[in-house]
């Protein structure tokens, strides 16, 4: 398979260590070591994360720049603020190493610097695999304390690689939990290559993501199941039993076929039951590759923007971390490379994002309304049919009123006990289909793209566009969360 249609993995090495390193010649190679065993054991890239404090911190960032690891910085405090923790000549040196980093993250705008520091530490445990702590074995001596840091790791299972501050030993807890590989993507990056269509890179985005975003959305659309129509079928199959059994009932039937009738019915049911239950496989790859599909598809719309938007700096959704880190890697490396004009970001963002989403979701629209309506109304006529068929026994019966045989075998028999079933069954294809929320849910995401289209034409600015591209963004992308939780249980039960 070509490389091209490929997201390479990355693996992220965090860090934790003290101010004051008595001992430097002995840990600088103590991590080095660590860094390289990490490498050894693993496929894939691995990054630095860390802040960016004099000892432990820039210990580490030499380190792992000397090995060629990039690396991503993590700040407690902006970054006036977080000057005052040094003097003149040591924020020097910091401004001078923040310049190597590939992405800067400032976890606290406001509160207290203890709390901020605990904050930053907190963050570094959590969006890393492996913790690497430089610890001398005492407890913090503040608030967010190397310490603290270990003892959060510990206490979520995190694999952590402990470096003695004093000898340079090394020791390792948690390290069943590291996880080598990712199997999620990995399928997808071994997904069959999408066949090439008209449609060029209108993002400019590198090929890589664009072909690995096609090949995704080529594979959900080619092997989309039809699992609500089968889930349909076998409610149809039962209705299609009970109105077999009804008119039986109703009209004295007695044909050979009749039980057949029923019985084919109801196994039809129950085959369909069955191929649903065992081509659970086929849905959870279906639902794997539309969700990969539409994460690239938001990644390159905003590829353009001069930095890489953080569309899933919240999201922790398992099956889906290597592919978003992946992402926002990849998308950091190259903002850091090129500038696309504000201009043309925009026409291209509104044209080839806005209006194809508000193209899609009112063509959605169109499709889902009418079967809502005519389900609805279908809903309404044999409820109301069933009901004035059954009053009608009622009075018949009570005043012992003369009716035709006909009469009495469709109307007091048949219909009544027909009619509410099939009632049931217009009620449950809108239940199935999700038709009631997707319609509301088409409407209301129609108006969002139509307000943010408004807004982002009048942009002037960088900073405004950004904003406006990532609340966007981050509504199309629950739209796609809601979908994927929705669908997920749905389908699985």
């Amino acid at each position: 398979m070509s490389a091209s249609f490929e997201l390479p993995l990355f693996h992220v090495v965090g860090f934790s260590g003290h101010r004051q390193l008595d001992n430097a010649g002995v840990i600088a190679p103590a991590v080095t070591k660590a860094l390289e065993s990490l490498r050894q054991e693993t496929k894939g890239e691995w990054v630095a994360l860390s802040s960016v404090a004099t000892g432990g911190d820039q210990l580490f960032i030499g380190q792992a720049r000397a090995l060629g690891l990039s690396w991503y910085a993590i700040l407690p405090l902006p970054r006036a603020e977080f000057a005052r923790d040094f003097s003149p000549s040591e924020w020097q040196v910091v401004e001078a190493t923040l310049e190597q980093a590939e992405n800067v993250r400032v976890i606290t705008e406001n509160g207290s610097r203890e709390d901020a520091y605990l904050d930053c530490g907190m963050e570094t445990v959590n969006g890393s695999d492996v913790l690497l702590a430089v610890w001398d074995g005492d407890p913090a001596r503040g608030k967010g304390g190397t310490a603290d840091v270990i003892d959060y790791a510990k206490s979520i299972g995190k694999p952590i690689l402990i470096v003695d501050a004093a000898t340079g030993k090394m020791r390792r807890e948690n390290w069943s939990r590291l996880e080598r590989g990712d199997e999620g993507l990995a399928n997808l990056n071994h997904l069959p290559d999408a066949a090439a269509s008209g449609t060029g890179n209108p993002f400019m985005a590198p090929d890589t993501i664009f072909n690995f975003q096609k090949k995704c959305d080529h594979a959900a659309s080619r092997g989309a199941p039809q699992f609500r129509r089968l889930i349909a079928s076998t409610v149809l199959l039962h209705v299609a039993a009970t109105i077999i059994a009804a008119a039986a009932l109703a009209y004295g039937l007695h044909f050979m076929a009749i039980p057949w009738a029923k019985l084919a019915c109801l196994a039809g049911a129950l085959g369909v039951a069955i191929v649903l239950r065992r081509h659970a496989h086929s849905h959870d790859s279906w639902v794997r590759c539309r969700l990969a599909a539409e994460f690239c598809r938001s990644a390159l719309a905003t590829w353009g923007l001069p930095r890489a938007a953080p569309l899933f700096e919240e999201l922790d959704l398992p099956g889906v971390r290597s592919l978003t880190r992946s992402l926002h890697i990849l998308h950091s490396r190259s903002s850091a490379t090129r500038q696309v004009p504000m201009d043309e970001f925009k026409r291209v963002y509104l044209e080839k994002r806005i209006d194809d989403q508000l193209s899609y979701y009112r063509r959605q629209e169109g499709r889902a309304l009418p079967q809502f309506r005519r389900l609805k109304v279908g809903f309404w006529i044999a409820t109301i049919a069933a009901l004035t068929c059954t009053a009608a026994y009622a009075v018949a019966h009570t005043l012992h009123a003369e009716v035709p045989e006909w009469t009495r075998q469709t109307f007091f028999y048949f219909i009544p006990i027909a009619l509410p079933v099939v009632a049931a069954s217009f009620i449950s294809m809108i239940s199935i289909n999700d038709l009631q929320r997707r319609v509301a849910r088409y409407r209301e995401m129609c108006a969002m793209l139509e307000d943010s289209r408004r807004q982002i034409s009048f942009c002037q600015t960088w900073n405004s566009l950004e904003r406006l591209v990532l609340r966007t963004e981050r509504a199309l992308l629950q739209e796609v969360l809601e979908w994927h939780s929705i669908t997920s249980f749905s389908e699985s039960h």
